[in-house]
């Protein structure tokens, strides 16, 4: 079975450019979390993720399904799944998503220095988190 993965290294993922937020916002935890607070907390609470990681274990967790179990990830990675440009994180709540070299992921507020430098640094590949709205007909 081939698989498929929502991985890139050295890639910076900026904001959607209709975010609605100029500072990065802490998504809000329920008694049933939300996919971007559970991205959040997966993120930023648990160094050395990959997006894979992340992807996976969210949807897992929101079905009951252990994030440990092999062959279910093998299964759910076996099609194309969204990857992390398409996390509320970005496109909602304003955070820059960085992949490292090795493809482990962390989040930059976008107020930040660090999210300035990352946006203007030619050394990594750059893309932004999808639009939340089909961008207006010219």
């Amino acid at each position: 079975m081939a698989e498929h993965t929502t991985n890139y290294t050295s890639t910076f993922i900026e904001v959607a450019e209709d975010c609605p937020t100029d500072h990065a916002q802490e998504p809000p935890a329920g008694e049933s979390p939300t996919i971007a607070a559970l991205h959040y907390r997966l993120i930023a609470e648990h160094r050395g993720r990959t997006s894979d990681d992340v992807i996976f274990t969210t949807w897992a967790l929101r079905r009951g399904t252990d994030p440990a179990d092999a062959a279910t990830r093998e299964q759910f990675f076996s099609k194309g799944q969204a990857c992390l440009r398409s996390s509320p994180l970005g496109k909602r709540y304003g955070w820059g998503i960085l992949h490292d070299a090795d493809g482990r992921v962390s989040l930059v507020p976008r107020e930040s220095e660090e999210y300035a430098r990352l946006a203007a640094d030619p050394a990594l590949g750059h893309t932004r988190a999808m639009r939340a709205r089909r961008a207006p007909r010219a």
